[in-house]
């Protein structure tokens, strides 16, 4: 099968296309130009460069494909409004579905988040018929994730777009190169958490959402959303284990949701006076204090999801940022 993957330079992407190529699929990847590729070094791909934004770009990328699995999007959440961010994750996703009409791709798997479902506690976790109630945080990332699922899903209805979502929790694993979710983990061993908030999120290991991701090309429902997902941890229990597995001190302060809040406030005020991004905005604390936890079960039936224990995705996060000199200190 000839797959066209974008953002296959990413955190995601880099684990998926090396997944695809173990299946023995031709993999093509939509990459940005003049952006560096260091996590695709050495594998056995075609890369096709160009822009999102661009439909010329993406129906040229799109030819001769069986299937698409669109992992690009803008993660930006500062400034929390933006209509870049929009702009890339709409109309960048629109320009790929109007060329899996064209060039009549059989499948088109989109990435989505678990955030475009209504979170839940431990006990109830969030499943994929969950309304969305990430609109409170103001962030355009969020928002625009969501409304481009909703495009997706009525275009499976009306039109009967090939499409399947995949909606992937928090990440842990190699080729970090950014790094996203591996930010956490520099910034443990580096000593910069001081302390951790009230609330939580559900994790996963990079390489299972990838093999799950892979699964849904030939299985799984069009039209059907599924969580990828594994384990829900408090931020305390998370930094715990991150701190056991590199061999660090985890941090011992709870912080009060109160001065979190009062904390990402006065960040965000200097972000927008200064037109730098803070490390913590208001919309970021007030994410760090809510519990965030989803099932994936129906992943785990329908795609295989597997469920390998997150200390595994944290230690290969780790080894890799070490190997490539992002925990010089």
């Amino acid at each position: 099968m000839k797959v066209l993957v974008t953002g296959a330079d990413g955190l995601l992407g880099s684990n998926l296309v090396r997944e695809l190529l173990t299946r023995g699929d031709e993999v093509r990847a939509f990459v940005e130009p003049g952006r560096q590729q260091k996590t695709l070094e050495g594998l056995t791909l075609e890369k096709v460069q160009g822009n999102l934004l661009n439909p010329e770009d993406v129906m040229n990328a799109t030819l001769g494909c069986n299937a698409i699995i669109h992992c690009a999007a803008s993660t930006s959440v500062w400034p929390t409004r933006s209509a870049l961010v929009n702009r890339v994750n709409i109309e960048g996703t629109k320009n790929m579905v109007n060329a899996v009409y064209q060039n009549k791709i059989k499948r088109l798997i989109y990435i989505g988040t678990a955030n475009s479902f209504g979170f839940g506690s431990k006990a109830i976790p969030g499943i994929e018929n969950n309304p969305y109630k990430s609109e409170k945080y103001g962030l355009d990332y969020m928002d625009s994730k969501y409304k481009t699922q909703q495009f997706i899903l009525n275009e499976v209805k009306e039109n009967k777009l090939p499409a399947i979502i995949v909606n992937p929790t928090f990440m842990f694993g190699p080729y970090d190169s950014n790094p996203s979710s591996g930010a956490m983990i520099v910034a443990l061993y580096k000593g910069k958490v001081p302390g951790y908030t009230s609330g939580g999120r559900n994790y996963i290991c990079a390489k299972d959402a990838a093999t799950a991701i892979a699964n849904a090309l030939t299985k799984g429902e069009v039209g059907e959303c599924y969580i990828l997902g594994n384990q829900n941890l408090s931020y305390k229990e998370v930094f715990g284990k991150i701190a056991t597995t590199i061999g660090v001190k985890p941090p011992s302060i709870p912080i009060p949701s109160v001065f979190a809040k009062f904390y990402g406030g006065i960040g965000s005020v200097v972000g927008k006076i200064t037109n730098k991004a803070p490390a913590i905005s208001y919309p970021l604390s007030r994410i760090a204090c809510d519990e965030h936890y989803y099932s994936p079960a129906k992943a785990i039936k329908e795609l295989h999801l597997p469920q390998t224990p997150i200390e595994v995705g944290i230690k290969e996060c780790f080894d890799w940022l070490k190997g490539n000199g992002y925990l010089n200190k």
